[in-house]
């Protein structure tokens, strides 16, 4: 009888991933209720960004620990993803999420700190505060998208290629909404910007997705 290779994936410490983003969306819950009604009715009714965006927003602690909750499962996300289209190998597979959580923060920080570098230069910091924090509220909103195809991808129908493109139609719709709701809602002050403003979704928006479908698509 032939010796069989049986390939082993550990789940433990997708488990305590799981776990650790579902904690944190808990205590958002907890700690800012009537924000939490408002934030989980978002691509129907903006009124969490309406009644919320307002300065300093950004950096309250509802929102930094909903921008928690979407870094973890974006990354976990992402490296399911990798792992589905065999564009990493089984080995190391937690350093290899640590190191998708890692570039992903160092990502968004320097996206951040670039947007306000362009407010001050263009004396729109008001402006951009309130762009960012609609922009990455519905991308919040969508990581609840992503901790469910997370958990249905580890522990039921495991490198799912349909969920994977289903999850990420649904994000792109999700974040659709919001980015037609936000040219709405700022078409006026973005006017004078708006030379500006398109070449911001090329560098910063588009370009990061195109990168990562074509490498996907390899």
């Amino acid at each position: 009888m032939n010796p069989i290779e049986k390939t082993v994936y550990s789940l433990d410490w997708m488990t305590l991933v799981l776990f650790i983003s579902m904690l944190i969306f808990a205590l958002g819950k907890y700690f800012y209720h009537n924000k939490f009604l408002n934030f989980v009715i978002l691509p129907f009714n903006d009124k969490y960004v309406l009644l919320h965006n307002k300065k300093g927003q950004l950096f309250n602690w509802f929102h930094i620990l909903l921008t928690a909750f979407q870094a973890i499962n974006l990354a976990l996300f992402i490296f399911l993803a990798l792992k589905a289209f065999d564009a990493i190998t089984i080995e190391n597979q937690l350093n290899t999420f640590l190191w998708v959580l890692a570039f992903l923060i160092l990502f968004q920080i320097a996206k951040l700190a670039l947007q306000f570098i362009k407010g001050f230069v263009f004396n729109t910091q008001g402006l951009i505060s309130e762009l960012v924090f609609s922009k990455t509220s519905y991308l919040n909103h969508s990581s609840i998208l992503l901790f469910i195809s997370n958990v249905i991808l580890v522990y039921i129908f495991r490198d799912s290629k349909m969920i994977i493109y289903t999850t990420i139609i649904l994000i792109l719709l999700v974040n659709g909404i919001g980015v037609i709701k936000l040219l709405k809602n700022y078409q006026k002050a973005m006017f004078p910007y708006f030379v500006y403003f398109i070449l911001y979704l090329c560098a910063l928006e588009i370009a990061p997705l195109v990168i990562i479908g074509s490498y996907l698509k390899d």
